[in-house]
């Protein structure tokens, strides 16, 4: 096996993070806690870095590297782009959060950072051993994230709960793939796919080894039935966390969702969308039928995320460019919008306070009119509503869905909008029909309140105008797929 180092070239920017997070790691341990914000700021110049190489290497030109288990497209620099400027947010979000908790610590900061790798190697991942190796990365620092508030009993539980599942859903993938793997005598995906196209694979172990790998694949997008993690570790998890967790991995989740249904197992495509048509239902009605019960905002938006991962299953069913270029702009879509709505929790919480009860956001408008305005454009995006960019992301799914045929599922995505709309809509009308029960003053930093006040604004700019973004999101999947 001969190694050159032009194999590096696709790598750059993982190679770069590594390197960068060790040398945060040990730093931070000749840091006192009055200079700790120098960890910070070297955390979100590493993420700058990794911007810089990823958008300057970016040429359009499918690149492969280290013999094909890593690939470098037009699909990996959109996704790496927009999982830096996730990240990123989701730090300055949480900066203030995390000191008055105690949790300013470069332990957070690293684990962010080797989530954010393993993220990078799922979205760039072209073999089963590449794909699985970055998820794990992910998994490991998110549970240890978790559990990071380590005299909080409900984050201690969660991070408990969410290793437990997660460790059955990697077996299940595990198992999944090495079943395709006796059936195809292959681990790279562009290997799968040939395999596939000339049907000469075993087929009764490709239908196992199928269902194994979807039920692996539900649970890293929390979709019904695979859900019983997510309103746990949401609510149990520290803001900051929960924050990171329902925004940046919803990317990485998506990459490996299309890596592997799409580019390695397209051919069996009939076969999985009857598994993903019954997934996208449950996780509607779960979701939106669960979340009117909920009195913790936390929580509400937890079965909210499960509803809108069956609304990205819609546009994955679809099994054309047109579908996957929509479910690429629901994903984007929802984590622009997933990032205000947390954010905006960490915004309200002071210390000894977290403003998770849906009870904390009465009376919002008469405490702070921008604010409450911002965060009725994130409900407004999460119900679907004119003129955000949530409309426009669920319109685009409904309508490639109705294109490839599943008239009926279309129908059945819209009441169950109609059904979320109600407890979007009770958060709107609790900011500006009934008296605050809290009367401090909310004081965020400028930073803070500079990109949530953008956030709102890219919510609704994009709402109006989303052509170029949908745009961007059909060139990379016709350039890379």
């Amino acid at each position: 096996m001969n190694f050159a180092l032009t194999d590096l070239m696709p790598l750059l920017p993982e190679v770069f993070l590594l390197a960068a997070t060790c040398f945060i790691l040990i730093l931070d341990l000749f840091l006192s806690q009055d200079q700790r914000y120098i960890t910070y700021i070297l955390t979100l110049a590493a993420l700058a870095g990794c911007g810089w190489l990823t958008f300057s290497t970016a040429t359009g030109i499918t690149a492969y590297a280290m013999h094909g288990m890593f690939v470098d497209d037009l699909l990996s620099d959109t996704l790496k782009l927009m999982l830096y400027f996730t990240v990123a947010i989701t730090l300055v979000y949480s900066r203030e959060y995390l000191r008055l908790r105690g949790m300013f610590q470069g332990e957070f900061f690293v684990l962010v950072l080797f989530a954010t790798l393993g993220m990078m190697v799922m979205i760039s991942a072209n073999h089963f051993l590449t794909l699985y190796m970055g998820l794990e990365l992910m998994s490991l620092s998110l549970y240890a994230l978790v559990a990071l508030q380590r005299d909080s009993a409900i984050a201690s539980e969660a991070a408990m709960k969410y290793f437990v599942l997660g460790a059955l859903a990697s077996g299940m993938l595990l198992y999944g793939m090495s079943m395709i793997y006796g059936a195809t005598d292959s681990l790279e995906l562009p290997r799968i796919a040939l395999v596939l196209q000339a049907d000469i694979g075993n087929s009764m172990v490709l239908v196992f080894g199928l269902v194994f790998i979807v039920a692996g694949l539900a649970f890293k997008l929390g979709v019904a039935p695979f859900h019983m993690w997510v309103p746990d570790v949401y609510h149990g998890a520290p803001t900051a966390v929960t924050l990171f967790i329902g925004t940046a991995t919803k990317i990485a989740a998506f990459a490996f969702v299309l890596r592997i249904l799409v580019q390695g197992l397209q051919s069996i495509s009939p076969d999985w969308q009857q598994m993903l048509v019954i997934m996208a239902v449950l996780s509607m009605a779960v979701g939106n039928i669960a979340a009117i019960a909920q009195t913790n905002f936390k929580r509400m938006l937890a079965y909210s995320t499960i509803s809108h991962m069956g609304f990205l299953l819609l546009g994955l069913l679809a099994a054309d460019i047109n579908g996957y270029s929509s479910a690429m702009f629901y994903i984007l879509a929802y984590v622009l919008t997933g990032l205000g709505a947390f954010g905006m929790i960490m915004l309200l919480s002071r210390q000894g306070f977290e403003a998770d009860r849906i009870e904390d956001l009465k009376g919002l408008n008469q405490r702070n009119p921008w604010y409450a305005f911002l965060l009725l454009l994130m409900m407004f995006s999460l119900a679907g509503l004119p003129p955000t960019i949530g409309f426009y992301a669920k319109l685009a799914v409904l309508q490639a869905v109705v294109q490839a045929g599943y008239t009926w599922l279309a129908v059945v995505g819209v009441l169950f909008s109609l059904i979320g709309a109600f407890y979007y809509l009770r958060i709107v009308r609790l900011m500006y029909f009934e008296n605050p029960e809290d009367t401090h003053a909310i004081t965020p930093t400028t930073d803070v309140q500079m990109l949530m006040s953008a956030n709102g604004l890219a919510v609704l700019g994009l709402g109006i105008l989303p052509q170029p973004l949908m745009a961007l999101c059909t060139y990379a999947m016709e350039r890379s797929l």
